[in-house]
C-alpha cells in the first residue's frame, strides 16, 4: 500500500463505496514560531474551510504529550491517543487519509502514530490542502465513534538505540543543514547533531510544489546518503515531527525506517550525551 495519495485519487475514494476517514492536522512548527512567523491557529483554519467530512486533530494535544525530558513532542499516552482517534471516527477496518496545510510534517506525524499503533490503512494527502481542487466545508464534522484501539509495534527508537544505530546502520538527521552543522540553533539548548548521524533535510524529499518526489528519485537520494538494501535506517529531527515526514518519504521509496521521537530536543537536554558539529557525521 502506498503511504501517500494524490488529490485526484482521494476524490475518487471519497465517492466510492468505502470512503476514508479524513483527519485535518494543520499545525505550525516551533522553529517557525521562533523565527517570528505569524502564528497559525489550526482549529480556526479548520473552521474557516476544510475537506468535506474531515475532523480536526490537534497535534500538540492529541498527537503528543506535554514537553519535558522526553523532548518537545513526546509520544501521547496510548489511552489518550486512542480516545482522540475514536472521537475522530477512526476504526481499524476503515481507511484513513491525513492532511495538513501543505508542508506534510504534521500529517506525517499522525500517519506514523497510526501505523506504529497498528492501523493497517493510512495515507497522507500529497501536497496537503493546497492540492485539493474540490469544494471546502466550514461545518464542524461530528462523526460516529470509531473503534480503533492502538497497539504499539516496532519502529520506535529511544536515545540509546539512536546512538547505536548511528554506528551500526544509517541515522538520518532531518533538520536543516545549518542546524545539523551547529551553525544555528533557534530552539534547543545545544547546537549540533548526534555523532555518526547523516544530514538529510526533509525539505529535499519534496518538489517546489510541496509534493513528494517520485519514488525512484527518493530511492536514489537515500542511496547517496548510504542507505543500501538491508541497511537499518533511523530518523530524527528537532522533536519527532519533520522526522516522521522523512520516514514517510522513505516508505514511499520502499524503505522501512525507525523514528527517534525524542529527537534533538531530548538528546540535547542531557549534558552527558555527546554532540558533533560541522559537516562531518562524526
Amino acid at each position: 500500500m502506498n503511504a501517500i495519495i494524490s488529490a485526484s485519487d482521494l476524490a475518487k475514494d471519497l465517492a466510492g463505496a468505502r470512503p476514508p476517514v479524513l483527519l485535518d492536522v494543520r499545525w505550525q512548527l516551533t522553529a517557525a514560531k521562533a523565527a517570528g512567523e505569524p502564528p497559525i491557529d489550526g482549529r480556526a483554519a479548520y473552521e474557516a474551510g476544510h475537506l468535506p467530512g474531515a475532523v480536526y486533530v490537534d497535534l500538540d494535544r492529541e498527537l503528543a504529550s506535554a514537553p519535558g525530558k522526553g523532548g518537545r513532542h513526546p509520544l501521547p499516552g496510548l489511552a489518550h491517543f486512542g480516545a482522540a482517534m475514536r472521537r475522530a471516527g477512526v476504526s481499524s477496518g476503515t481507511p484513513v487519509v491525513v492532511y495538513d496545510g501543505g508542508q506534510g510534517w504534521a500529517a506525517a506525524r499522525a500517519w506514523w502514530l497510526l501505523r506504529w499503533t497498528g492501523h493497517p490503512d493510512v495515507r497522507v494527502l500529497d501536497g496537503g490542502l493546497p492540492s485539493w481542487e474540490g469544494p471546502l466545508d466550514t461545518s464542524v464534522t461530528d462523526p460516529a465513534e470509531g473503534d480503533f484501539v492502538p497497539e504499539p509495534g516496532a519502529g520506535l527508537l529511544d536515545a540509546d538505540a539512536a546512538a547505536a544505530l548511528a554506528r551500526s546502520g544509517v541515522l538520518l538527521d532531518a533538520r536543516a543543514g545549518e542546524r545539523y552543522r551547529g551553525e544555528v540553533e533557534p530552539i534547543d539548548p545545544v547546537a549540533g547533531h548526534i555523532p555518526g548521524a547523516v544530514s538529510a533535510p526533509t525539505t529535499e524529499n519534496v518538489a517546489a510544489d510541496g509534493r513528494f518526489r517520485p519514488a525512484g528519485e527518493l530511492r536514489a537520494r537515500f542511496e547517496a546518503l548510504g542507505v543500501t538494501e538491508g541497511t537499518r535506517v533511523g530518523v530524527y529531527c528537532g522533536s519527532g515531527v519533520s522526522a516522521a515526514h522523512e520516514v514517510l518519504a522513505l516508505a514511499a521509496a520502499g524503505i522501512p525506517a525507525e523514528l527517534y521521537v525524542g529527537s534533538w530536543s531530548e538528546w540535547s537536554s542531557d549534558p552527558e550525551r555527546p554532540v558533533a558539529v560541522g559537516p562531518d557525521p562524526r
